[in-house]
């Protein structure tokens, strides 16, 4: 399929969209627990158990990450368990406290429904990481279907993910809006011929806008309602939000 020129100024023409394909992590929630989990956590984890200081496990786990990142083997908690020694499901699961929301992004959630489009969170996490989150902050209910690449045996940046999800979850590729933090993941969609795409500019809270490249950024999903810039959550009180 050949990809169509995107809208790459101006707001989205929400006209244009029936169908809203969300990343998780990084675009729904704040990537700053993913961060802090493989950077800190497991290398602290790692270490003790192998009697290694910090910086002695940062760097022998290095080489095992850089070899596998971009594959679905990079997202699978099961592989990472094998590999290093540790349960990394009973880890996530101790620290889910530290799982949260982006600001907005449930605002951003309700207004869709109330828009009426579809909103299908597609994620490269692996089903236990997507069972932990959504059992701490309550996800799906917000949504309108939930998919983990692991469904589909490859990860969100193979250009060949994207027909085999289209074929279990129907949408329109020219009247379908994709958000994500990825952009490796971006272009394979935009590859596949989506023809409204945006990059979460600010996925992690603890760390500043990032460049986003040739496809248009956003700091937060709750942007994409307010041509200003002012978050969404900011007009629609809490007691107006529901799944």
């Amino acid at each position: 399929m050949n990809a169509p020129l995107i809208n790459i100024h101006g707001p989205v023409d929400w006209q244009a969209i029936d169908t809203v394909l969300l990343d998780m992590d990084g675009t729904l929630l704040d990537l700053q627990f993913d961060n802090w989990f493989w950077q800190v956590h497991i290398p602290t984890r790692y270490g003790l158990l192998h009697g290694l200081s910090f910086e002695a496990a940062v760097q022998q786990l290095k080489p095992g990450f850089l070899a596998v990142q971009g594959t679905l083997d990079w997202y699978c908690i099961d592989y990472w368990s094998r590999q290093l020694g540790l349960d990394i499901s009973s880890l996530k699961h101790e620290v889910r406290e530290r799982v949260a929301f982006l600001p907005g992004a449930t605002a951003f959630l309700a207004r869709l429904k109330e828009l009426g489009k579809r909103r299908i969170l597609v994620t490269n996490a692996h089903p236990q990481t997507l069972a932990i989150k959504d059992g701490h902050v309550s996800l799906s209910p917000w949504l309108d279907e939930v998919h983990s690449s692991h469904q589909y045996g490859l990860p969100k940046e193979a250009a060949d993910f994207w027909p085999r999800l289209r074929r279990q979850v129907p949408f329109d590729p020219q009247r379908t809006l994709f958000v994500d933090d990825s952009l490796p993941v971006l272009l394979a969609a935009q590859g596949y011929g989506i023809r409204w795409l945006r990059a979460v500019s600010r996925p992690d809270l603890s760390l500043p806008v990032r460049d986003t490249g040739e496809i248009p950024g956003v700091e937060s999903v709750a942007h994409l309602f307010d041509a200003t810039g002012a978050p969404l959550a900011d007009s629609l009180p809490s007691e107006q939000l529901s799944p």
